[in-house]
Formats: structure tokens, sequence, C-alpha cells
């Protein structure tokens, strides 16, 4: 993230005036394994940041594109108990697609599903892993804080019988009308909009974060894990359907009313450190 959209230390630079958004980077990784989870998300300022047309750096940790591939060497702490987060990660798309989308009437934030089918090597020392299986790939951008145009979104995608994937995703701004976009994006990078079916309304976690989704007619969707359950947002595997389909989807809740209240945004560093130095 360059500009991370979470933090407390910009969004407090931000409510003072004008700042840099390259002095708010960072890398963030969660990991979920049968024996527990990792956590890592440490903000650094612009001393620690490098970037060309093929390469992300942030502290210690690195993106590159390497012929089609994108290659992620992480090494990072976790929080909140501090433990070494190492390892590589290895994205393989099986296309690109470059159509992006206005997530409100605006046109200030903007979705980039630049991979959505592709293929995931992964190889960690801290934790010990060892994985490989489906991905996706997509950037999001704006012009402005995400809790001034929004007041929240529901998101999710799922991997398709076929090796596509469906993506969902509803956001509701706090001018205009709410956004929502059914896109099903085929392995060869064509992308098919379909209408998106009725809403269907989740069991709220422990810190009661609405969440939602859309389904077949008729399907009733389950919360299968939630994997992150915090004040503001909320992640979790959901089993459903959709396009005529059994799947498993990974989903987000997000509430931006929430995220802007004092009292979440002095939790916040709990989770979200700030280097003391550049690197």
């Amino acid at each position: 993230m360059v500009g991370s959209v979470f933090s407390p230390y910009y969004a407090r630079q931000r409510r003072r005036g004008p700042t840099n958004p390259l002095d708010h980077c960072a890398l963030n990784i969660a990991l979920y394994t049968p024996r527990g989870k990792r956590w890592a998300l440490t903000e650094r300022g612009r001393g620690a940041l490098f970037r060309d047309r093929d390469t992300l750096e942030i502290g210690s940790s690195r993106l590159e594109w390497i012929g089609d591939a994108l290659v992620v060497d992480v090494d990072e702490i976790a929080a909140p108990l501090p433990a070494r987060v190492r390892g590589s990660l290895r994205l393989l798309p099986t296309a690109f697609q470059p159509r992006v989308f206005a997530l409100e009437d605006a046109g200030r934030h903007r979705w980039w599903p630049i991979a959505p089918c592709a293929r995931l090597e992964l190889r960690f020392e801290s934790p010990r892993i060892r994985w490989s299986g489906h991905a996706y790939l997509d950037s999001n951008w704006g012009d402005a804080p995400l809790e001034r145009d929004f007041s929240g979104w529901n998101w999710s995608r799922c991997t398709l019988a076929d090796g596509g994937t469906a993506v969902l995703y509803d956001t509701s701004p706090r001018r205009g009308e709410r956004v929502s976009l059914a896109i099903r994006c085929r392995p060869d990078g064509d992308v098919d909009p379909f209408e998106a079916p009725n809403e269907v309304i989740l069991p709220q976690a422990r810190w009661r974060v609405a969440r939602a989704t859309r389904a077949d007619p008729g399907a009733v969707p389950s919360v299968l894990r939630t994997l992150e359950d915090t004040p503001f947002y909320v992640r979790s595997l959901l089993q459903s359907r959709l396009l005529g389909q059994p799947v498993i989807a990974l989903h987000e809740g997000l509430n931006l009313d929430r995220f802007a209240r004092p009292w979440v945004q002095r939790l916040l560093p709990f989770r979200m450190h700030r280097a003391a130095s550049s690197r």
C-alpha cells in the first residue's frame, strides 16, 4: 500500500492538513494455517520506499515482475505478538485484463482486477509453509480518503469450476447511487458482467460489523470461518452458490463509519505498527 488507506498515522496527518502518501507505505500479509495465523502490517516512510516500472520495495520486502510472474519476497514482523514472517510468493496469471471499474459516480475511486485468474506458489520459512493453488490479483486506488466517500462495502471473489473467477462488489457511497458489480472473469482474460443476484444478509461476527453477499435464488450462504474480526473490518470464508454452481468465497465487509471513530483509531496501532526508522 502506497498511502496506507487504513493507517491511523496517515488519518491523523490528513486531519492536520495535506500530507504526502509516500510517507505512509506498508506491505500487509496475513497467513492462515491449521495451527493459527500470522499478520504483519508495518508502516514506513518514503525513505523505505523504492518503485519503478517492475519493482516495489517497502522496507525489506519486495514485489517484482519477472517475465509474466509477480514475485513477492516478504520479510516482516508480525503483530500484535512479534514473530518473523519471512518467505516468498510467485503469482502466475493465466491472462491479464485491462478494464478498470469506478466504485462511485464521481470516479474518484477505481478498482482494477489485473489478473483475476492465476496460480500461486508459496514458500515460507517462518512460519514453515508450502502451498500452491488458485490466486487473484487486483488493485484499488483513489483521489480521496475512503471514509470521506464511502460508508462501507461488501466484496467477495470465488474460483469457478472452469478455473475462472467471479467477483461481487457492493459499495455504499456517501453521495450518488449504490454501486453493485458482478463480473465473471474467464481464464483467457475475458470479463463478462452479469446481473447481480439477490442480496443475502450474513450473521454478524463478534464486533458486529455487517456483512452481506449475493447468491443464486434459493441459496443460503453460510460462514465457514471468520478470518479477521475487527471493529471496522471482517474477513470470512463463505460457502454459497453462484452462477449455478457451489462455491467457496473469500469475503470482506468494511464499515468506514466505524473506522473514522476516535476509539477505533486509538486501537489500530496494536495491529498497524509504524517503523521507528525509514528501513
